[in-house]
This record gives C-alpha cells, sequence and structure tokens, in this order.
C-alpha cells in the first residue's frame, strides 16, 4: 500500500479531489459537511492503474487546525500538494510546505486544482517559484478539475508514477502513531495511523508509549479489509486487548515492545532559521504535540525536554511550532535520544561540541569516543547500531557495555590507585566499598566493577569490599598491646564486658573490636559488648550448674554480670543452640 497526504490552502479542493479520485467522503464529521472545510483527519483511498492500493490522508487546510494537519502529514511519505488554478499560491500552503520541508518528504505531487476556473501555467509557474529550494521542489505536476473530469485520468496515472518511485521503508522496529481512537460495539477499543515502519500481525504484543502499557493486537484492518498482518507502508486499524480509548488517545505511540528508547530529554539541530522560538515550543512528531522546553546550546543545537516520553530514534525528524504565533515552525532532527545531564557551568557549551562532532561524523564510533561508555541496547535502540552489526573496533565489550580502550585503561588504573589509597588509609579494614568504588571510577553502572576485576587478577571483592589478595587487616601496634590488656581482664573476669567509653580509653575502637571479633580474638555479642573467645564454653560450664530450665535472673547471677552481657549472650546462646527457650522465656542447655 501506499499513503499520501493532501497538503494545500483551506477550500482549494483538496477533499473534492479525493472524493473524485476514491467515491468516498472523506470529511467524517457534520460540522465539516456544514461549514464546508475540513477540520479534522480524514481517510479514503482508492486502487492505481496497477492494481495497487492507494490511501490519502485528507488534512484540514485552515491554518486554525495546523495541529490536526501535522498530526496527519507527521507519518506520511508522499504528498498531494494541492493549489488551486484561480486563486493560486496562498500562505496556508507555503506553511504547509514548510512543514513539509522541515520533515524531508520530497515525494508527491503538484495539482493544480479547479483547472477549469483559472490559469494553470501560471498557477504551476507561481507554485514553482515557492517551491524553489525546498525538498518538494522537483515535484510532477498536473492540472485537474473534479467538476468536470479534466486531468483525473492523468492525474491517476501520475500518482502511480510517484507511488513507484517511493523507497522502501527504512529498517526500523514496529512504529505506530495513533491518530484516531474509539470504540466500536462488539469489538472494543479501535486505534488507527499510518504505519510507516515495521509490521504489525495478531496477536503481537505493543508497548504504549507514554503510558508504558502493553496491549495485544486482537484484529487488523486495512482500507476495511480484514488481513492477520500488515507490512509498513499501511494505513491500518488496531483492535486492542486490554486499554480503553483514552488510554490511547491521538499522539501515542505503538512501539514493539524492547525495541525502543522512550525519552523525555533529548537533543537536536535546529534545521532552519530558530530565532523567533520561544523557550516552551511546542514539539510535533507523528501524530504526537508534546509542550516541551527549549535551551539553546550552540548556534544550531539545543536541548529539549518534554512533558512526557516518546519513542524516539536518532535522525528521526520532527518540528518546533510557537503555540502563540500561527505559521511558524522549525524543522528539527534528533541527534542525541539519551543525552547526559546538563550541570556544571560551561556544559552547555561543552555539550554543542560534542553535538558539533556527532553531526559531522555520524555513527556508533563517534557516539562512543563522545560517551566513553555507552551500553548497545542504546545504540540499537536510538537507531546507531544494528541488532546484529560488529561493534566498533575501538571499543572494549563489558557485558552489555561498549568503553572505549582509554577509559577502560583509566579505570584499571584508578581502581588499582583507589584499592591502594584505601588500604593505607584504613589498615583495620583495607577493602574499599563497593559503592565507594563506583563512585571513585564514575562507573555508569555498577555492574562494571566486576567486569574491571575480571581483567585486575591482583585484587578480588568480597564481603571485607575490593582488595589486593595478598592483602590483610591489621591493627596498629598500640591497639594489639590494648586488644592483650583486655583479653588479660576477661580471662580473669570472662563476663565483666567494660562498656564502650571504657574501651575507647584504652585506645580500642568499634572498628577496632570488630576486627579482632572477626579474626577470632574477641566474641561480639552487641555494640560495645565484647567478652573473650572462648567465652561460650566458660557460660556452658557456669550454666550447667543451674537447675534447668532457669531464668535470664538466675543466669545473670551465675555467670557474675550485668543484663547489659547476660541477655545478648543468652541469644547468642539460643542462636547456636547451646540453650533452647520456653514459652516463658526459661532456658535449657541443651548442648554441654
Amino acid at each position: 500500500m501506499h499513503v499520501f497526504a493532501t497538503a494545500g490552502h483551506v477550500d482549494h479542493g483538496k477533499s473534492t479531489l479525493v472524493r473524485a479520485l476514491t467515491g468516498m467522503e472523506p470529511d467524517r464529521w457534520s460540522e465539516e459537511k456544514r461549514r464546508g472545510m475540513t477540520i479534522d483527519l480524514g481517510y479514503a483511498w482508492m486502487t492505481l492503474p496497477g492494481g495497487e492500493p492507494i490511501a490519502f490522508v485528507d488534512v484540514p487546510g485552515h491554518r486554525r487546525f495546523i495541529s490536526n494537519m501535522l498530526a496527519g502529514v507527521g507519518p506520511v511519505p508522499a504528498v498531494m500538494l494541492v493549489v488551486a488554478a484561480d486563486e493560486g499560491w496562498c500562505q496556508q500552503t507555503g506553511e504547509h510546505v514548510q512543514a513539509l520541508d522541515a520533515l524531508g518528504v520530497e515525494h508527491g505531487l503538484l495539482v493544480l486544482s479547479r483547472a477549469d476556473l483559472g490559469d494553470v501555467e501560471l498557477a504551476e509557474s507561481e507554485a514553482r517559484d515557492h517551491l524553489a529550494g525546498t525538498s518538494l521542489a522537483a515535484l510532477e505536476s498536473v492540472g485537474v478539475s473534479a467538476v468536470t473530469g479534466e486531468g483525473m485520468a492523468e492525474l491517476r496515472t501520475a500518482l502511480a508514477r510517484v507511488a513507484d518511485r517511493l523507497p522502501e521503508p527504512p529498517p526500523v522496529p514496529t512504529r505506530l502513531w495513533v491518530d484516531r481512537s474509539f470504540t466500536v460495539r462488539g469489538s472494543g477499543t479501535v486505534v488507527t495511523g499510518t504505519l510507516p515502519t515495521g509490521a504489525v500481525a495478531v496477536g503481537d504484543t505493543l508497548e504504549v508509549v507514554p503510558s508504558g502499557r502493553h496491549v495485544t493486537v486482537r484484529g487488523i484492518q486495512t482500507l476495511k479489509a480484514s488481513v492477520e498482518s500488515a507490512p509498513a507502508v499501511a494505513r491500518v486499524a488496531l483492535n486492542l486487548r486490554g486499554v480503553a480509548p483514552e488510554d490511547v488517545p491521538r499522539g501515542a505511540a505503538l512501539v514493539a515492545t524492547g525495541r525502543w528508547h522512550s525519552t523525555a530529554e533529548l537533543d537536536v539541530r535546529l534545521r532552519s532559521d530558530a530565532e523567533q522560538l520561544p523557550r516552551e515550543p511546542l514539539l510535533h512528531i507523528g501524530s504526537a504535540a508534546v509542550a516541551a522546553r527549549l535551551r539553546r546550546l550552540g548556534p544550531h543545537t539545543a536541548r529539549l525536554t518534554l512533558t512526557h516520553e516518546l519513542p524516539l530514534r536518532v535522525g528521526d525528524r520532527a518540528l518546533l511550532r510557537d503555540p502563540g504565533q500561527v505559521g511558524h515552525l522549525t524543522g528539527v532532527e534528533l541527534v542525541d535520544v539519551f543525552p547526559p545531564p546538563l550541570g556544571r557551568r560551561g556544559a552547555g557549551r561543552r555539550r554543542a561540541a560534542e553535538l558539533d562532532r556527532l553531526l559531522a561524523e555520524p555513527g556508533p564510533g563517534t557516539e562512543l569516543a563522545v560517551r566513553g561508555a555507552v551500553r548497545r541496547t542504546d545504540l540499537v535502540r536510538a537507531g546507531l547500531l544494528g541488532p546484529a552489526e560488529e561493534t566498533p573496533p575501538q571499543a572494549v565489550t563489558a557485558g552489555d557495555w561498549l568503553v572505549t580502550s582509554e577509559r577502560w585503561g583509566h579505570w584499571r588504573a584508578e581502581l588499582g590507585a583507589a584499592v591502594q589509597e584505601w588500604a593505607a588509609q584504613h589498615p583495620m579494614r583495607p577493602g574499599l566499598p563497593r559503592a565507594a568504588a563506583v563512585r571513585r571510577l564514575a562507573l555508569p553502572e555498577a555492574a562494571l566493577l566486576d567486569q574491571l576485576l575480571a581483567t585486575l587478577p591482583q585484587l578480588r571483592s568480597d564481603a571485607d569490599g575490593v582488595h589486593h589478595r595478598d592483602h590483610a587487616p591489621a591493627l596498629p601496634a598500640a591497639v594489639e598491646q590494648a586488644l592483650a590488656g583486655l583479653q588479660e581482664r576477661l580471662d580473669a573476669a570472662p563476663f565483666d564486658s567494660p562498656e564502650l567509653p571504657q574501651l575507647e580509653q584504652l585506645g580500642l575502637s568499634e572498628e577496632a573490636l570488630q576486627l579482632a571479633a572477626r579474626r577470632g580474638q574477641l566474641l561480639r555479642l552487641a555494640r560495645g559488648v565484647y567478652l573473650g573467645a572462648g567465652a561460650i564454653d566458660r557460660a556452658v560450664v557456669a550454666l550447667g550448674e543451674l537447675p534447668q530450665p532457669f531464668t535470664a535472673s538466675e543466669a545473670r547471677q551465675a555467670l557474675g554480670t550485668t543484663r547489659r552481657v547476660a541477655l545478648p549472650l543468652l541469644q547468642e546462646l539460643d542462636r547456636r543452640r547451646v540453650t533452647r527457650a520456653d514459652a516463658e522465656q526459661r532456658r535449657t542447655l541443651v548442648r554441654r
């Protein structure tokens, strides 16, 4: 199937031509018929002389309905530009051409309508002057009259010639911009749109953007005929399961699950004079119209922050429109759909230089060089790398990440230095915490730390952090001496644990005590509660002399200690299954 959008000034005969070509009424609403003008999008179709179907998206010509017009032409690859021979070129015609040129539409026909009422040659000459320098400059032209039938046969033949020249749809995953959403009795939710890429089939699961919901395709129609599947390019109506019409409004997109990157921040190239753009323009892409905030980066580049996410790829064409100034449009080309944050002073200027480089040398290699590290799946979803395409030669592959050899070497060296510095500053716990290592290296993902460690055999990561394999925790000599004194004290009074302030006065910090406990020199019961290494065995002997079962108070007296020590010690005995507590918290020794 081939799909054409109409374009041109209001009341130049677009809908009349579509009606004459197809025998169908594109204006669907009673208000349109009453006023004699297209307000919303209309649809009709015909069969070309060679038997191929061609569908028309009839858009409104009145400038007050510019958003509806842009929703219709956004996803369509070809245009039927209509200029009335008796009126000639008009302002809205120019605005439509400005939009089509910005979107890169270059295929179609220049149709001089109402040939029975005006000078076709003069109207064409004037139109050619206005089209010069645009993507539509080379359009074939034909003069017609829908009233008398003059030129209608030639128009059908010309449409067939243009259709034959249309390029194949790009090898891009499915993305359908919804232009209508409604309910059909007995079927449920139905959406329509022009499918420019990919394909849809009955049973497919698609993601709705921006909501993130997933829907199942129950049925497909193209030109009111039910089909099992539809490849691009096509006008399709999809019967969806699992969603209400209001959940897939005009401007929503249905995309292949897991194949698109949805974003609300993007960096763009401004393709025309944008000096008059406000800080808060509207972004038009496909059938979507989204409010945006614009930050200029360079003379021809900008950062856009959208009010909600859209599924976008590098190279997509879009339009920016001043909502307060009818007719002012600026074309943009998407350069980066997962841009870095702009924080520090001068970040905008540096980002502008990066975008200039990406524009001068587009491709995954430049993207990698600019970022230093990037996920392969991000490059694929952004349209910068094919799913089966080889990685850039300068890339180090680490899981799903591609990293420049320079960045990888820097990370390796920096990790080794960070581990060494930490060990020197923290001899009692020489393992650099993993989170600290990730922050120090500014790794984009914590999993990259393990990829790095796999290339550094002298380092290991365990519960103590990242450290040299032969580096063990050590206590300073003064701390070892204080620890020996504490052990002597606990040998004499095994359950008389000094309180934390006393321990600190001895030069034993909580960190030092924990290390001693890990080394088996002490038994840690709770913060600030430490006993000698043989405390469990000595407690068993003391408690074994009590009548069984015994209370916590009886245990405290037998051990000659305080509740501060007795209670956590009894809990430790329970944990080790040396004692067993009953419902009344009376304990019995079960292991002696």
